[in-house]
């Protein structure tokens, strides 16, 4: 059992969680992931750590709620208990000093891209990170992502965040390409996000990665669910990722199968709803 030590809905149905599990904080790096199990009959779902301290044993992790696990994970509060926390799994990102990088977030995709964009600046790295999401309600790090950068753009769908614009990432991203000598692009948030990027710096020859999010059970290579073809060779995203060069991704691939249980998934969250309001 594993203790929630905050929480906090930071943003419209994006609850922050500050969860005491000391070993993983110990280990845990940049890019990293856990699989929580809510309860004993609960399923096994991927989140990336968004932060680990070391010295209080502790992890901290986004999550957004989408599904039946989400919404049931958003109904814990302080002091209550997971049942498994496993971690950290998955390979670190890659952190040097690349030159000029920059990191794109889409959603609740920031919360992953923090902890990178965080290490890049610490280790040289001129940082230009660009930050969206769908209106200011849904927005999360945006004073975090501040600090680290040295240049931020904040972008909506709907233009309602003060000082930012309306428009989507890649936007801007085009237009620092026009501007700006870019040696590496780190992009994390929706799938169909994370292709347009791909297919932005492609042309560019811009090396870029992205985090991988296809469905996911054990987190350890042995059931095959997370397979995803890079470079025309199959690849499981829990033991040789999360992270891949986004130009070798099959695209359209990954996008099918993650529709694979999305009936299912439907009638699960229908049937929680009716059992909460019975």
């Amino acid at each position: 059992m594993f203790k929630i030590l905050e929480k906090q809905t930071v943003a419209e149905k994006i609850n922050r969680f500050v969860i005491e599990v000391k070993d993983i904080a110990l280990k845990a790096l940049p890019g990293q992931f856990v699989i929580f199990r809510v309860d004993e009959k609960g399923e096994r779902i991927p989140i990336t750590i968004s932060d680990a301290d070391k010295e209080n044993g502790t992890i901290t992790v986004f999550v957004q709620e989408v599904g039946k696990t989400t919404e049931k994970l958003g109904l814990l509060k302080k002091g209550d208990f997971l049942r498994d926390v496993a971690g950290p799994l998955g390979v670190p990102t890659d952190i040097e000093n690349f030159g000029t990088a920059v990191c794109v977030a889409g959603g609740v995709g920031t919360a992953e891209i923090y902890p990178i964009a965080r290490e890049l600046k610490r280790v040289g790295n001129k940082t230009i990170n660009i930050v969206g999401a769908r209106s200011k309600n849904h927005l999360i790090l945006a004073d975090e992502m501040k600090k680290i950068s040295d240049e931020l753009y904040i972008t909506t769908d709907d233009g309602s965040y003060p000082s930012g614009r309306k428009g989507f990432v890649s936007d801007v991203l085009k237009e620092i390409m026009e501007k700006t000598k870019i040696d590496i692009v780190f992009a994390v948030g929706p799938v169909i996000m994370m292709k347009v990027i791909s297919e932005i710096t492609k042309d560019k020859k811009i090396k870029t990665i992205v985090s991988l999010n296809p469905i996911m059970v054990d987190g350890t290579g042995m059931c095959g669910c997370c397979r995803v073809s890079v470079g025309g060779t199959p690849k499981f995203t829990c033991v040789d990722g999360p992270d891949f060069d986004a130009h070798q991704v099959d695209w359209n691939e990954l996008i099918l199968r993650l529709k694979t249980f999305n009936d299912k998934e439907r009638i699960s969250l229908e049937e929680f709803h009716k059992c909460r309001i019975i």
